[in-house]
Parts: structure tokens; C-alpha cells; sequence
């Protein structure tokens, strides 16, 4: 056999570099991992059908827990609520107060600490007398029953109503677009942006279910985390004792 000359050796020995690196890299592509791989498959639609996706299956769902930071224009409030269709319970913190709500069908109940009602019954909120304060500290920690035709009523059953909350407070807008992948409480997420990012931002799980686990409102009106969806939970109407029944009207609620 002739032997190649030196210069076609050194081409021969190029190309095979070249021809093994194309195919190390095919390979590489061939068995890389796949982002879709073990997902729910809504990461490959569009950011419109994720969106919709989110929501069929948030209203399709029996139960949720929502936690987090709601701003509006009555101020901001944190949020820590578990939510079914037939009612809810948790706690909301305002600026000034922190009071918990409990709704067993049409039956809500508030509760909160004696500052709570004494600055709710005061003439003068900033130093509520005495016969405030006493009043306030029969009501401490009793669950108070809110009747259904007082104006608070309303107010503090939109805390607890499942429909609502989820209806009004994932509303996005703008033209979406999908952002990064990433993860929300250990679990896969694909990011759905409204008006590149001004009309806020959805976190959906990648995996079982596509629920929306995570939403930066628009305007930076507060951050939102849904769990434990469909996990279903006991809601049990205090006990009398437990109670205290004003009948048709709160004490002064109304700020």
C-alpha cells in the first residue's frame, strides 16, 4: 500500500474530528434532556392555551389554599385562606388588624381580638373608652356571626368565596407571552407573562394538573400562592357557646 502523503493524512484526520464532533453532538441532541419529559405537556401550547388551561382546571377544582398579599383600594391585605365552593376559613391581616373568617354555607362567622372591637365601636378610634374596651373583651376570640343583611356582610364573604376570589384575582392582561420555566414550592412551573410582565405573571404546574400555583398581580396589586388543590378539608359551624348572634347588625363595623 502507498502511504498517503503527509498533507491528505492531516485533511483525513480534520474531517474525522469534524465528522465525530457532528456526531457527538446529534447524539447529545438526540439524548439531551427533553423540558417536556415527564410533564403535563402544556409547556409546548401557546401562552393563551396555557392561561386557559389554568383556568378550567382552578374552576374545575374542588378546593384550594390561597395565601399571600392582595393590594386594592380599600389597602393591602395579607391573605392565608383555605377555600372550598360551600365556603371557606383562614385568617386576613390588614394594617391595623388581623381577624379571622369562617363561612359554612350562607353562615359567616367573624373573630378577631379584643383591639379589633373596640376600635370597630369606638366614636373616637384612636382612644376608645372604657365602655369600648369591656364591650370589645366580650367579644374576644368568639366567633361572631355576621348577619346577612349587615354591609359587611358582602365585604368579608368575598374573602371566602372560592368563585370569586379566583375569578377576580387572576385576571391578567395585555398580550401573554411564556416566560422561563422554573418552580414554585418544588414543583415544575411554566411562567404565562401579560404585557410583558405589566399585566402580570402566572406560574402553571407542569406537572399533573395544569393549576395556576403562583400570580403577581398587574400594578403590583400583590403576590398570590395556590396549593393544596383538591385536598379537601372539614368545615364545621362553631359551637353555641362559642358564638355570639347580634342578630340583624354588627356592632360598628364599617371601617
Amino acid at each position: 500500500m502507498t502511504p498517503l502523503p503527509l498533507a491528505a493524512r492531516a485533511r483525513r484526520a480534520a474531517l474525522s474530528v469534524v465528522l465525530c464532533a457532528g456526531l457527538a453532538a446529534a447524539l447529545t441532541a438526540c439524548g439531551g434532556e427533553d423540558p417536556d419529559a415527564g410533564t403535563n405537556g402544556v409547556g409546548k401550547l401557546s401562552a393563551t392555551d396555557i392561561e386557559t388551561k389554568a383556568r378550567d382546571a382552578a374552576h374545575a377544582a374542588t378546593s384550594v389554599r390561597l395565601s399571600g398579599t392582595l393590594v386594592s383600594k380599600g389597602g393591602t391585605y395579607k391573605l392565608n385562606m383555605r377555600l372550598k365552593h360551600d365556603g371557606g376559613t383562614g385568617s386576613v391581616t390588614s394594617k391595623d388588624n388581623t381577624f379571622e373568617l369562617l363561612r359554612v354555607g350562607d353562615e359567616l362567622y367573624l373573630k378577631a381580638d379584643a383591639g379589633f372591637w373596640s376600635h370597630a365601636n369606638a366614636k373616637d378610634k384612636e382612644n376608645p373608652s372604657k365602655s369600648d374596651t369591656d364591650a370589645a373583651g366580650k367579644l374576644e376570640d368568639m366567633y361572631v356571626k355576621v348577619p346577612e343583611g349587615d354591609p359587611a356582610y358582602k365585604q368579608f364573604r368575598g374573602f371566602t368565596d372560592m368563585d370569586v376570589l379566583l375569578e377576580g384575582l387572576l385576571g391578567m392582561q395585555g398580550k401573554l407571552s411564556t416566560g422561563d420555566r422554573t418552580e414554585v414550592g418544588g414543583v415544575r412551573t411554566i411562567k404565562v407573562i401579560g404585557g410583558r410582565g405589566e399585566g402580570g405573571t402566572l406560574d402553571v404546574s407542569l406537572e399533573g394538573k395544569p393549576y395556576p400555583l403562583q400570580f403577581a398581580r398587574a400594578g403590583g396589586a400583590g403576590v398570590l400562592t395556590l396549593a393544596d388543590w383538591d385536598r379537601d378539608f372539614t368545615l364545621v359551624a362553631p359551637e353555641k357557646d362559642e358564638t355570639v348572634d347580634y342578630g340583624r347588625q354588627l356592632p360598628k363595623t364599617s371601617d
